[in-house]
């Protein structure tokens, strides 16, 4: 049965996944709903296509820190709800909490449930359940940038590149990490449908991240 502690917590984490940082830093400081322009979407890779670097930083940071934060609510009430902090049971709520938050990212109450495509939001989840998997993450995602310059192929493989970790390097013992893991991939793929749809054309835009703004 979930308590009202619980039940709060998954609301929190609904309430800081819907934070549309992209959207509120560019009405805010420009005068721009980043989601009239470029992509469309309310994201931290959108708000460097159209807003610079220093927007597009600002936007990345605060949303790793909304999945960051919404997964470690659990820490707030494990002892009570969950038991010790490494058991399955706290695994579970911990990645409902972090999925949640992504699931606001994407549906943003604030904003009328048009948001981004959760990827920083997503990275701080994993940052919180397991950071040597999310050090992963960032090195290919990195690798894949430098190689490819294509930030959604950058995406989709350091997502891929978690349950691969979390499983031939790391060897969790914790199932859920894994499953949680598996289902990640598929959100990805799910939620970067046309991104795939243009990399296979070859029609996907090569992102320059030091060029200046272009609002057009």
């Amino acid at each position: 049965m979930i308590s009202i502690y619980s039940l709060s917590a998954l609301v929190a984490a609904y309430l800081f996944g819907s934070i549309p940082t992209a959207v509120w830093i560019g009405q805010a400081f420009y005068g721009i709903d980043v989601r009239e322009y470029g992509s469309g979407n309310a994201g931290a890779t959108n708000t460097f296509r159209v807003l610079g670097k220093k927007a597009g930083i600002a936007v990345m940071v605060l949303d790793i820190l909304k999945g960051w934060t919404a997964t470690n609510l659990a820490y707030l009430i494990g002892l009570s709800v969950t038991g010790p902090q490494h058991s399955v049971q706290f695994a579970n709520y911990q990645l409902a909490l972090g999925i949640i938050a992504v699931m606001g990212h994407l549906f943003p109450v604030f904003a009328g449930f048009r948001g981004g495509k959760g990827i920083a939001t997503l990275f701080g989840m994993i940052l919180a359940v397991h950071i040597e998997a999310a050090m992963v993450c960032v090195v290919v995602f990195l690798i894949v940038l430098l190689v490819s310059k294509y930030v959604s192929l950058s995406s989709i493989s350091a997502g891929f590149s978690f349950p691969l970790s979390v499983i031939f390097l790391f060897h969790s013992p914790i199932r859920p990490i894994v499953v949680y893991g598996m289902c990640i991939c598929v959100l990805i793929l799910v939620t970067h449908q046309k991104n795939i749809e243009r990399l296979l054309k070859g029609k996907e835009a090569k992102v320059n991240f030091f060029r200046k703004k272009q609002l057009d």
